[in-house]
């Protein structure tokens, strides 16, 4: 997909926990011509997160008022609690030429395709399950249990890599985040980004 920079670009990021997802995309953020869509959420917020910048945080009614007059681009019900892409802060920053990234998970992603919306989509995966677990482990911040739930998601998960348009496999942060920003930044600019050598190290990451 490629799209003209004066439109901007949608750009979908999932991949399980641990992958470094959130990393890159603080990364890719150091650049002006990117944007991330904050999402909406009814959860409660956690110690040092703040309203409209990590996310904007709602009440159920509100939220499904918002359901309700169609004023999501996605969303969905996770873990109890429900999350949603707002049309209007998406189209803002699309209008401003900006590459709003959107870091959803597979349902997601699915429910923006189901729905025509014009997107590229990039799925970032680890180099192994091994190693997401040893990333896992090392942030110390999950019980065992928690560590073989999120094992179990990642596997779901990396099932449903190949519906993505692109497949990044993140083993070198930096490598991965310059391969990532120079093909979306190649898109938006209306030509054909290249991952070619980066997604040809993508060969199933499994057990």
């Amino acid at each position: 997909m490629t799209i003209g920079p004066s439109q901007g670009a949608l750009v979908v990021l999932s991949g399980p926990s641990g992958v470094g997802k959130s990393t890159i995309i603080q990364r890719l953020l150091e650049d002006p011509r990117f944007a991330l869509s904050v999402s909406a959420t009814t959860r409660a917020p956690r110690k040092g997160e703040r309203d409209g910048v990590d996310y904007r945080f709602l009440d159920e009614a509100t939220f499904h008022e918002l359901v309700e007059r169609d004023a999501f681009l996605e969303w969905a019900q996770v873990h109890g609690h429900h999350y949603g892409t707002l049309k209007e802060d998406v189209d803002t920053l699309v209008r401003e030429g900006r590459i709003v990234l959107l870091d959803i998970d597979v349902q997601g992603a699915r429910s923006l395709r189901e729905k025509g919306v014009p997107h590229i989509s990039v799925f970032l995966a680890p180099p192994s399950l091994e190693e997401l677990e040893h990333r896992l482990r090392g942030r110390g911040t999950d019980t065992d249990e928690a560590v073989a739930e999120r094992l179990q998601a990642a596997r779901r998960e990396l099932e449903a890599k190949d519906e993505y348009d692109q497949v990044f496999v993140n083993d070198d942060l930096n490598a991965t985040t310059a391969a990532l920003r120079g093909a979306l930044l190649a898109a938006a600019a209306g030509s054909a980004p290249s991952t070619k050598a980066h997604t040809d190290r993508d060969e199933d990451p499994g057990p």
